[in-house]
């Protein structure tokens, strides 16, 4: 090193020139840096300093993502370097080569003509060669040489001969820019000016960088031992093979067991002899080829799948009976179905196989119930879900030509069942979808035909399948998404929502237990009144199922948990109507209630949604106008339609209800039903719809205690609907004495609970001009002008509960 340099630090001086930052980039003087420069305001600072002197200033930005970096977001010391080559490529970018100068720190920064300039200071810092600083040199060119050594991506050579220089600065800086570190570390040492400083880092880092290479180097010798290993493991098997093809010995003993296995499996003739044909060429492959592994995963899939293994199935009808009860509650008619199922297995010993599909709303039970009918008969129990399936390979499988090809997911099931005769699960089989790769619902129709699921073919296996002995049951929450053809082949059972009473039941039998154990409650710590869980159904829950409930229940035998752990485990509670608001918060759902006195142009209809049946109010009104019918309430077509026809009836017999022929041309007539948020639609508010628009035009109250539902014809005729179990229920929630019902809906009365019929007043009606008898306060005789007149508009009625879409009529 030159030892006849000044000591001291000279001042430093002021220079003004344009700024580029630059992302993960510390760029030390002396060092040639080749970049992209691509955003706009680098572009326009780069042309500024090639137009004068082509000195730029970079400093390194503080985080790398941001593409419009403020003075804020720069370091303040960066580099002066010197633009020696740019070329603009095709994409409007510049490619630039630099060479760092000296070292600058930033005193002023100003942003104008869209790029930043900067006042730099440049302090230039000298040193005197002292026997310390030549050693602390020679340690470092020490240290340098073995990471050069140790380092792969640095050619020995180039590095030592780069770092061969006199001045002590341009050294430093010259070790620093080959260094593997990282941004921020060569930023740290960027910003120390002192070249002496500067040597102490340089060691600290190059012993810490030495130390990482060796722990690399140590692993990555280790890693090429364990593959040495390897290697010589396969050399030395594959001279143990040739020695027993040597003996003759071979794998004959390999082959010889998966004969034996074929033998013994029960397959079908045809399935037999593809298995021997395939087991005879895998004998000819060598051991090692790729179609030797194809050949012996497909015999292995052959032998995987059952053939003739059965579960024993268990055919006494009264314990099917008192499983099915002890699992679920309701649900007669799915629980009738299968034990009629087991009745004819004990008549008929090879009856066709059964696929029932339940369609239900969420959580009512549909999954569970398959469970029940695999433990009520015995038999194994599979799951498969459908929901987003969109390739028909998941149900059929892939051609054994693909790299990695598997049987489709019914053989996988069955693989899993073990046994042929398996409870077999088709969850959400209304959610599949089709794409360019296949329908799976066109696949399932072969699968769920019972004339035809007795040859099933797999596209992998290739061979006939029986699956006519398989119990198939599918589940979906609608059916208009699934394919009519595919409809067809299925018994559809449907699970409509679980009344109040119901989920009490629920709720009382399972729901409390089932969560007091689930949260380590003994019996008599926690107990539920009826009128607590009624509260829970009514106010915090609004579903067809049950899930929401047992969550409410969850949360309350949480909070009781908290109290026993808090207070000591002889802590009794006993859950009442008034506590439940304590222990869930807010009432988050609220049941419209009959409206408190009679009113003009009001009517109370009855809706059926999929949580169960709600009341519907219906508001009529009138207006000077001429003639328009105005319709609201987020109202779907047919519903619309329904108004329409409620409107041309009343026009038709405009005499009958006391009012001009020619009322219409002088008034407009507006209906809205309340909730304007949620949809509605069906055809089974249209005799509500005439009674409110005949009690507005007539001046006549409507009875506040009558519900009613039925379809409307423009003759007045009153035709049937459906959900007359789930509206009767409504109407007795919302203190309705009285609905109002089509008499073609008289037979529907079976499923409805003995005590709603006994507490209400059911009338059945054929006619229109039958409902006003009964639903208005008084007859409509006469003839009355009613001008300009206008009845006064309804209350808007608020609502905190969902309605949903209504039905079409059953």
């Amino acid at each position: 090193m030159n030892s006849s340099i000044l000591s001291g630090r000279e001042k430093g001086d002021l220079r003004t020139l344009p700024m580029m930052p630059i992302r993960d980039l510390v760029v030390f003087p002396f060092q040639m840096a080749p970049f992209v420069v691509g955003r706009e305001s680098s572009i326009n600072a780069l042309e500024e300093a090639l137009a004068g002197n082509k000195k730029i200033f970079l400093a390194t930005q503080r985080d790398a993502s941001l593409d419009d970096p403020k003075a804020s977001d720069i370091y303040q010391v960066g580099t002066i370097a010197s633009i020696v080559q740019s070329l603009k490529l095709p994409d409007n970018n510049i490619r630039v080569l630099v060479e760092g100068v000296e070292r600058g720190k930033i005193q002023k920064v100003t942003n104008d003509e869209g790029f930043f300039r900067v006042t730099v200071k440049v302090v230039a810092a000298r040193v005197v060669s002292t026997p310390s600083v030549e050693q602390l040199v020679q340690r470092i060119i020490s240290l340098f040489e073995q990471y050069v050594k140790l380092s792969q991506s640095l050619n020995y050579e180039t590095m030592i001969a780069a770092v061969k220089v006199d001045e002590i600065g341009k050294f430093t800086d010259t070790v620093a820019a080959n260094l593997n570190i990282s941004t921020e570390e060569k930023q740290e040492l960027l910003e120390i000016f002192d070249p002496v400083d500067r040597l102490a880092r340089l060691a600290d880092i190059l012993d810490i960088e030495i130390e990482k290479l060796n722990v690399d180097r140590s692993i990555q010798g280790r890693v090429k031992r364990q593959m040495e290993r390897a290697q010589r493991e396969y050399y030395l098997n594959e001279k143990i093979k040739a020695i027993q093809k040597e003996l003759g010995r071979n794998e004959k003993s390999e082959i010889d067991e998966l004969k034996k296995k074929i033998e013994t499996s029960g397959m079908t003739k045809d399935a037999l002899d593809k298995a021997m044909t395939e087991l005879k060429r895998l004998e000819m492959m060598p051991p090692m080829s790729a179609e030797s592994t194809v050949s012996r995963n497909y015999l292995d899939w052959l032998l995987a799948v059952p053939w003739k293994k059965r579960a024993r199935e268990v055919r006494d009808i009264r314990r099917a009976e008192a499983v099915l009860e002890e699992d679920h509650y309701g649900l007669e008619k799915i629980k009738e179905r299968i034990l009629e199922f087991l009745a004819v297995r004990q008549l008929v010993k090879t009856p066709r196989g059964s696929i029932l599909c339940f369609v239900g709303p969420p959580g009512v039970g549909k999954t569970s119930l398959g469970r029940s009918i695999a433990r009520a008969t015995g038999r194994k129990f599979v799951r498969l879900s459908l929901g987003g399936v969109r390739d028909e390979a998941e149900i059929r499988g892939h051609r054994r030509t693909y790299i990695g090809a598997l049987p489709g997911q019914i053989l996988q099931m069955m693989k899993k069942a073990g046994v042929v005769n398996p409870v077999f699960l088709l969850d959400e089989v209304d959610k599949m979808s089709m794409d360019f790769r296949g329908d799976p619902s066109a696949a399932l129709l072969e699968v769920l035909d019972p004339e035809q699921n007795n040859t099933f073919m797999d596209h992998y296996l290739d061979v006939e399948y029986d699956l006519s002995k398989v119990f198939f049951i599918t589940t979906a929450n609608v059916i208009h998404t699934i394919p009519q053809p595919l409809q067809d082949r299925m018994e559809i059972l449907r699970l409509s929502g679980y009344t109040e009473p119901e989920k009490l039941e629920i709720a009382k039998r399972f729901l409390v237990r089932k969560q007091r154990e689930a949260t380590g409650l003994k019996p008599g710590s926690l107990s539920f009144e009826d009128d607590a869980l009624v509260e829970i159904i009514r106010s915090y829950t609004r579903e067809a199922g049950v899930r929401n409930l047992e969550r409410e229940i969850a949360n309350i035998c949480r909070k009781v948990a908290r109290k026993v752990v808090k207070e000591g485990k002889t802590l009794e509670v006993t859950i009442r109507r008034d506590d439940v608001k304590d222990y869930l918060g807010v009432v988050k759902f609220r049941d419209m209630k009959s409206e408190e006195r009679n009113e003009v142009g009001l009517a109370t209809g009855l809706a059926w949604t999929e949580v169960g049946g709600q009341i519907l109010y219906i508001e009529a009104t009138t207006m000077p106008g001429r003639g328009k019918l105005i319709l609201t309430g987020k109202l779907g077509d047919v519903m619309q339609e329904s108004g329409q026809a409620a409107m041309s009836y009343v026009r038709s017999r405009a005499g009958r209800f006391g009012l001009d022929a020619d009322f219409y041309r002088r008034l407009d007539i507006h209906i809205h039903i309340p909730e304007g948020s949620i949809p509605k639609d069906g055809p089974s508010a249209g005799i509500t719809l005439a009674t409110a628009v005949v009690s507005a035009l007539a001046r006549v109250a409507i009875r506040r205690d009558i519900a009613m539902t039925g379809e409307i014809t423009l003759r007045g005729k009153v035709l049937p609907i459906g959900g007359v179990k789930e509206k009767l229920m409504a109407a007795h929630r919302g203190g309705c004495s009285t609905v109002i019902l089509p008499r073609d809906n008289e037979k529907d009365l079976a499923e409805v609970p003995e005590p709603i019929q006994r507490e209400m007043t059911i009338r059945f009606v054929e006619a229109m001009d039958e409902v006003l008898d009964l639903a208005l306060e008084r007859k409509l005789e006469g003839s009355e002008n009613l001008g300009s007149e206008t009845a006064p508009p309804a209350p808007v009625l608020e609502s905190t509960h969902e309605v949903g879409r209504e039905p079409l009529a059953n």
